[in-house]
C-alpha cells in the first residue's frame, strides 16, 4: 500500500481530469464559437452534453469497482478518455465536438467516483475524512488552475491545443495508476455484477429515506457554486468585462477557500462531531450567498474583487461539509461502496447537468439572477440538512447497513 501521502497525490490527481474537461475550454468559447459556427448556447452544451454523459456513466463505474475491482476500472476509464480527448482536438465541426465530449464523459468519472471507495476501503473514521480532505485539496487546485492552463494555450496555439493537453494529462495518470495504485478491493470482498442485483441495490439505495436526505444536501449544497462554475464565460466576461485570460478572478478565490477549508476539516477531524462540522459549513455558505444578494441588489455595478469574494466564503462551506456527508453515504453500505458512490454522484451531476443546461444559460445574463439562484440552492440544501439532523436525533442511524441481498430492501 503507497504511504497515505502518495495515495492522496494520485487519487486527488484522478479527481482533478474530471474537472479539467469542463474549466480548461471556457477561456476558448469565443474562439471555438467563431470557428464552428455556433453562438453562446450552443457552445453551453459542450458543458452540458458533458455533464449529462458523466452523471449517465457515474452509476456505472461504483457497481463495476465492486465486481471487478478498483484498479482495472480506474485504468479503463483513463485510456477511454485519452481516446475522446484526442477525438476532440481533431474535431472540425460541432456535432462530432459533441460526440467526443459526451465520450470524456462517459470515462471521466473514474477517479472522482471509485477513488471515493478507495479512501474508504484502507481508512476508517476520522482517518478516512482526513485523506479524502487532502484529496479535497489537490482536487480544489483544478478549477483555479484549468481555466487560467486554458487560457495561456490560447497565448500560444488554437483552442485544439487544449485537448491535446487533456490526453496528455490522462497519460501520465493512467501510467501512475499503473504504476502506484494497488488493488483495495480483493477478489474475496467482491459482488458479483449482474444487472437484476445491481437494479435491485439501486432501488434499495435510492428509496432509503436517509440516503435521499444527505444526498441531497450534498447535491443542493454544492448546486449554488456549480452555478457561477457553468456560468463563468458569462459571469466573467460579459458581467465582469474581464478578458479570456482572466478567469483567475473567479476560480482563484472559489478555490482557495475550497482548499483552506478541506485542510480545515482535516485538521479537526476527530475534533469537531461530524453534525457541528456539516452547521459551520452551512453556516459560511449561507452567509456567503445573503452577502453575494445584497451586493448584487445595492451595487451600481458588479465589479472585482466584492463579486468574486462571496464565492471563497460560499466554496470553504462546501469543502467542510461535503467529506462529512460522503462518509456517512459510504458508511451506509459497507460491501457496496462503489454503488452508494455512484447514486451519490449521478445526484450530484444530473442536478450539475439542469444547472449547466437549463439555469445558466436564463440567469447568467444579470448578476442578481446569479445570487438569487445561489441562495435558493443553499436554502434547500440547509433544510435537507436540517431535515436529517432532526431524524437522527429521534432515530440514531445504525453504524452500518448491512449487505443487501438479491430481493431485499431497506
Amino acid at each position: 500500500m503507497p504511504s497515505t501521502r502518495r495515495l492522496a497525490l494520485l487519487l486527488g490527481g484522478l479527481a482533478m481530469f474530471g474537472p479539467f474537461s469542463i474549466d480548461t475550454i471556457f477561456p476558448a468559447f469565443p474562439q471555438m464559437a467563431a470557428q464552428l459556427g455556433a453562438d453562446k448556447l450552443a457552445m453551453q452544451q459542450t458543458i452540458s452534453v458533458y455533464l449529462a454523459a458523466y452523471a449517465l456513466m457515474s452509476i456505472v463505474h461504483g457497481p463495476l469497482s465492486d465486481a471487478i475491482g478498483r484498479r482495472r476500472v480506474i485504468v479503463s476509464g483513463l485510456a477511454v478518455f485519452t481516446v475522446a480527448s484526442i477525438g476532440c482536438a481533431l474535431s472540425r465541426d460541432l456535432p462530432t465536438l459533441l460526440a467526443f465530449r459526451a465520450l470524456q464523459g462517459l470515462s471521466a468519472g473514474v477517479g472522482l467516483i471509485v477513488g471515493r471507495a478507495v479512501i474508504r476501503d484502507v481508512l476508517q473514521g476520522s482517518d478516512a475524512q482526513r485523506l479524502m480532505s487532502h484529496v479535497s485539496m489537490i482536487f480544489g487546485i483544478a478549477p483555479a488552475i484549468a481555466p487560467i492552463i486554458g487560457g495561456w494555450m490560447l497565448g500560444v496555439g488554437r483552442w485544439p491545443l487544449i485537448f491535446w493537453f487533456l490526453a496528455a494529462f490522462s497519460v501520465l495518470l493512467l501510467v501512475s495508476t499503473a504504476l502506484w495504485l494497488p488493488e483495495t478491493h480483493p477478489p474475496q470482498a467482491r459482488m458479483p455484477l449482474r444487472p437484476e442485483r445491481l437494479l435491485r441495490d439501486y432501488v434499495a439505495i435510492a428509496l432509503n429515506p436517509r440516503f435521499q436526505r444527505l444526498a441531497a444536501a450534498g447535491a443542493f449544497g454544492f448546486a449554488g457554486l456549480f452555478l457561477y462554475i457553468a456560468s463563468a464565460p458569462a459571469f466573467v466576461m460579459d458581467l465582469l468585462g474581464l478578458g479570456e485570460r482572466d478567469f483567475a478572478w473567479l476560480f482563484l478565490p472559489t478555490i482557495g477557500g475550497m482548499t483552506l477549508g478541506a485542510f480545515v476539516s482535516g485538521r479537526v477531524a476527530g475534533r469537531w462531531r461530524p453534525p457541528y462540522q456539516v452547521g459551520v459549513g452551512y453556516a459560511c455558505i449561507g452567509g456567503a450567498a445573503l452577502c453575494n444578494v445584497l451586493y448584487n441588489a445595492f451595487a451600481p455595478a458588479i465589479a472585482v474583487p466584492w463579486a468574486v469574494l462571496p464565492m471563497s466564503l460560499a466554496s470553504f462551506g462546501v469543502a467542510l461539509v461535503f467529506p462529512i456527508l460522503t462518509l456517512a453515504i459510504l458508511d451506509m453500505y459497507p460491501r457496496q461502496r462503489g454503488s452508494a458512490s455512484s447514486l451519490q454522484a449521478f445526484t450530484q451531476l444530473v442536478l450539475n447537468s439542469l444547472v449547466a443546461g437549463a439555469l445558466s444559460p436564463l440567469l447568467s445574463r444579470h448578476g442578481l439572477h446569479l445570487a438569487l439562484g445561489m441562495a435558493g440552492f443553499t436554502l434547500l440544501g440547509w433544510l435537507f440538512w436540517r431535515w436529517e439532523s432532526n431524524v437522527a436525533r429521534r432515530f440514531p442511524p445504525p453504524p452500518s447497513v448491512p449487505t443487501l441481498e438479491p430481493g431485499e430492501q431497506l
